[in-house]
């Protein structure tokens, strides 16, 4: 198994591997080019290069930050506004008609509740920081608020609003308002139609 094949199946991963760092050092360039091109259609190659998978009509607003970027999948007319940061450490994956609002974070990496697992040692006798990952899912339908932050293994249904300032470290049930550290359904929505 290769280290980024373990990184994806939440295992313990050396973050130094060759092809991780050759990722990273991808990530970095091409998020440096969209924060700061100005022709569109650089920012728009960068963009088709940074991710995995894009929709139709993605709008990036402002500041945006990622590690890979190859780890984000986003479904047609998704808007993320600006200072907007996806630890993509594994998947994250937006529906359709998602609209992110500013200062919103996705952390899928995690470290041991257990301070004596949190740093691991390798057979040169170097020390390094364990990390674990987990896929973030939202749904489709959905609209995130300011200064959320979303914790790896969760899934947002569809037909959802996270209201500002909620930490959202369990799963979310389609058609409802969530908020609050830990999030919590606050009120149920009328399913689409």
């Amino acid at each position: 198994m290769t280290e980024h094949e373990k990184l994806l199946a939440g295992l313990d991963y050396d973050y130094r591997d060759p092809k991780l760092q050759e990722m990273l050092a991808n990530g970095r360039k091409l998020v440096q080019t969209i924060n700061t091109e100005t022709d569109p259609d650089k920012r728009q190659q960068a963009i088709e290069k940074l991710f995995h998978k894009i929709g139709q009509r993605l709008t990036i607003n402002g500041q945006f930050g990622a590690i890979y970027g190859d780890h984000i999948s986003l479904g047609d007319d998704v808007f993320i506004n600006g200072n907007c940061y996806f630890q993509d450490s594994n998947k994250i994956t937006l529906g359709d008609r998602v609209i992110i609002a500013p200062d919103t974070k996705f952390y899928c990496g995690e470290h041991s509740l257990d301070a004596t697992k949190r740093f691991g040692t390798r057979p040169d006798g170097s020390r390094y920081l364990i990390t674990y990952t987990e896929p973030i899912s939202v749904g489709s339908d959905v609209w995130i608020g300011g200064n959320v932050t979303v914790i790896g293994g969760v899934h947002i249904g569809n037909n959802v609003v996270v209201a500002a300032g909620a930490v959202v470290v369990k799963d979310v049930p389609d058609n409802c308002i969530v908020g609050g550290v830990p999030a919590k359904v606050i009120k149920q929505l009328a399913p689409l139609k």
